[in-house]
C-alpha cells in the first residue's frame, strides 16, 4: 500500500504581505491568512483525512488549528516539516533570500541550514509516515521548502530547477503518493 499525502502551505502571514522571509521565526497570520485557514478547513473537511501533520512553527500550527478547531482529524506537529532555516537571515527581505537561494542547495545559510538538509529531514519524515500511516490519506501543512522537497523526493524534480524557478503559483493543495517502503 502507500500513503496519499495532500500538501497545503500555511496561510498568509503578515511577513508574507510585507515581503519578509520568516524562516524559523514564528510568523503571525494576517487577516487574509485567517480567512485562508478557515477555507482550508472547509476544503479538506470531507477528504477522509486520518491525520494532519504540521510544521511546529507557529504560523503552520495556527493554520491547522483554525482549519480544524475541533481537533479532528488529529493535528500532529513535526519539526522535520519546518521551513528552511535562513540562520542569520531569518526575517530578511524575501528578495534577498530569493537572490541567494541557489547558493544554498548544499551550503547552509550562515548560521542556518541548506535546502539539501530540508530534503533530508523531509525524507526522514516520509520514511516514518509510511511506517505508521500505510494506506491512509493525510494532510501536511508546511512551507515552500517542504513542497520543493516533496517534489524532489516523490516526483523526481531537482532542487536546482525548483530553486531556479522561484515561487510557483498558489493552488489549493498538491497531491503526492508516498510508496510503501519509502
Amino acid at each position: 500500500m502507500a500513503v496519499e499525502l495532500i500538501y497545503e502551505t500555511h496561510a498568509t502571514t503578515t511577513d508574507n504581505e510585507d515581503g519578509i522571509s520568516t524562516g524559523w521565526l514564528p510568523g503571525e497570520l494576517s487577516a487574509a491568512g485567517h480567512r485562508q485557514a478557515l477555507e482550508l478547513g472547509e476544503r479538506r473537511r470531507a477528504d477522509g483525512l486520518a491525520a494532519v501533520f504540521v510544521s511546529d512553527l507557529h504560523r503552520a500550527v495556527r493554520t491547522a488549528r483554525i482549519a480544524f478547531p475541533d481537533g479532528y482529524p488529529p493535528i500532529l506537529q513535526d519539526r522535520r516539516l519546518r521551513e528552511c532555516d535562513y540562520g542569520d537571515l531569518n526575517g530578511s527581505p524575501a528578495a534577498l533570500i530569493a537572490e541567494r537561494r541557489a547558493r544554498h542547495i548544499d551550503e547552509p545559510f550562515p548560521g542556518g541550514q541548506s535546502y539539501s538538509q530540508v530534503v533530508a529531514a523531509t525524507r526522514a519524515f516520509l520514511h516514518d509516515l509510511v511506517k505508521g500511516w500505510d494506506g491512509a490519506r493525510v494532510l501536511v501543512i508546511a512551507h515552500s521548502a517542504n513542497r520543493w522537497a516533496l517534489d524532489c523526493l516523490l516526483d523526481g524534480a531537482s532542487l536546482e530547477a525548483l530553486l531556479g524557478e522561484g515561487r510557483s503559483a498558489w493552488q489549493p493543495g498538491w497531491r503526492y503518493t508516498v510508496p510503501d517502503g519509502f
